[in-house]
């Protein structure tokens, strides 16, 4: 990207934030973010889908027309292609353009609001797309006491807003709007999780965090046919595929799970913000490790995931769980008030045989004993476990902890060792959080490719030797860090030690003599 570019794209990102910031007044900004989000995801649906119908106008020659000034009785013979091809349908009086229009003069906004977000998802009933649409704007609730007191206060609010977000120059569709409109989601998410410290960085994995998993599932391949995130928050992991490989080549599609309805919700926004055609992704709601939903698209070839730290789930209290295809093989569940290694074994379990799983891990499941040493020792000696890699601390929002990534193989390991990198030291620092730079991932990934010793940084170690371990996989146990204290010169420290000695002897004899002649005066 040129400078201008970025400079235009920074310049967007700070009046967004600041739109934002000053529109939502007394609102939490946690809560808040889902009428900034919302608001803006129905803009671009509706120049999504009117640019589309236009420029398909255009070209059978009707150079004037305009879908926005249509009557919505002439656009409805229209309705079933268009949401055949985008998956919902918007009448041209419903459109965001229309709506801000009349937001000031609109006694009635919130219901025209709750009327038109209910025809855009009612639009998709009885089609392929439903799934995808059904309650997409449930959280953006134009009745809620959060936006005002009274209808009128609220009404106010959500016309400022609507106007706000109208104003936002997205420039053209020709030179990259669905990128903006993409990326400036992907910023608001960002910055909304990192200003709600625990509660948003428990969904939002950093974009730098999220290249290198990406990364690290596609070294070698130019495509994959399906990628997977079994607790997908956001979305952003998952879209890192789309920009590193091409939506393109991703040849079935994104598939993801997510427990909380909110962000789940977001995350098929995302999907939609990013351009991705409703028939390439599957986003589920529910409990990925007792109620997983993609069980008839499994396996696949790349899956990456950031889930939850260490919380609860059922494990043995659950008997029908130790019979689980995903959790059988290692003899063993995870433990009750630790679900990490749950998520590890759900992905093997769903990993293609020429497939890559990368996951984000707390420290604690490399050296804990119990039933999680137990998993380890079914990892290593299946040798699943291609690579382990320390990440700095302070990476992620909402905790400082260091986190590491663990990388598995189904059976395409070349051989029977596990590599360990340890990145802790590669970061910069920003503000309160340290932040991955282009540099520090692309050491890591070539680290990754060479598979080779490299002093203080990497090494491969034969499995059989974490066996002799007992199977710990923290990386400090195998890659020695870099002495970086000061190394004395014993010889000529001694030598200086002397010198100042003879020296304080001298002062001694001068300071004596003073006295001396002092007491005699």
């Amino acid at each position: 990207m040129n400078n201008r570019k970025e400079m235009e794209r920074a310049e967007l990102h700070k009046t967004i934030w600041q739109m934002a910031n000053e529109l939502r007044g007394s609102v939490d900004g946690w809560d808040f973010k889902q009428y900034v989000l919302g608001l803006l995801f129905y803009r671009f649906i509706s120049e999504n889908l009117t640019n589309e119908y236009n420029k398909r106008q255009w070209k059978a020659g009707i150079k004037d027309f305009d879908y926005a000034k249509l009557p919505d009785e002439e656009a409805l013979p229209a309705k079933n292609q268009i949401v055949e091809e985008k998956g919902f349908f918007i009448l041209p009086s419903e459109l965001f353009c229309n709506v801000v229009k009349k937001a000031d003069t609109d006694e009635n906004l919130n219901m025209t609001l709750e009327k038109v977000f209910k025809d855009i998802e009612a639009s998709s009933y009885g089609t392929k797309s439903e799934d995808n649409l059904k309650g997409l704007f449930d959280d953006l609730d134009v009745n809620s006491k959060k936006l005002g007191n009274t209808v009128v206060e609220r009404n106010k609010k959500l016309a400022n807003l609507l106007k706000a977000i109208n104003d936002l120059n997205f420039g053209d569709y020709e030179n990259g709007t669905i990128d903006l409109f993409g990326d400036a989601y992907e910023y608001l998410m960002s910055m909304y999780a990192a200003n709600a410290g625990k509660s948003g960085g428990e969904y939002y994995t950093p974009q730098e965090v999220s290249e290198l998993l990406a990364h690290l599932t596609v070294v070698g391949k130019k495509e994959v046919n399906k990628v997977y995130d079994p607790a997908c928050g956001s979305g952003s992991l998952l879209l890192k595929f789309a920009k590193i490989l091409g939506k393109e080549n991703v040849r079935i599609g994104f598939f993801g799970q997510e427990i909380n309805i909110t962000t789940y919700n977001l995350c098929r926004i995302n999907m939609f913000l990013h351009n991705i055609d409703y028939d390439k992704f599957d986003i589920a709601l529910g409990d990925t490790l007792t109620n997983a939903k993609h069980w008839d698209y499994e396996p696949f070839e790349a899956i990456v995931s950031n889930p939850p730290y260490s919380i609860k789930w059922e494990g043995d209290s659950n008997p029908m769980l130790i019979n689980d295809s995903r959790f059988a093989p290692a003899g063993v569940l995870a433990p009750k008030s630790k679900a990490d290694l749950a998520f590890v074994m759900h992905c093997l379990s769903w990993l293609s045989e020429n497939g890559t799983a990368a996951i984000v891990c707390f420290p604690g499941v490399l050296y804990r004993g119990g039933a999680e040493q137990k998993i380890r020792k079914y990892l290593i000696d299946n040798n699943h476990v291609d690579c382990i890699i320390q990440l700095p601390d302070n990476l992620f929002f909402g905790t400082s902890i260091a986190t590491c990534i663990m990388v598995l193989k189904k059976s395409s390991k070349v051989d029977n060792s596990t590599l360990f990198i340890d990145a802790s030291k590669e970061f910069i620092k920003i503000t309160n959080n340290n932040k991955l730079t282009q540099e520090n991932i692309d050491k890591i990934l070539n680290a990754f490719k060479e598979r080779k010793d490299i002093e203080h940084f990497a090494r491969l170690v034969p499995n059989s030797e974490i066996a002799e371990q007992d199977y710990n996989l923290s990386v400090s146990t195998y890659v020695e860090k870099e002495d970086t204290r000061e190394k004395i010169d014993i010889v000529a420290l001694n030598a200086e030690i002397e010198k100042i000695v003879a020296r304080q002897k001298v002062l001694r004899e001068e300071i004596d003599k003073i006295i001396a002649e002092i007491e005699v005066d």
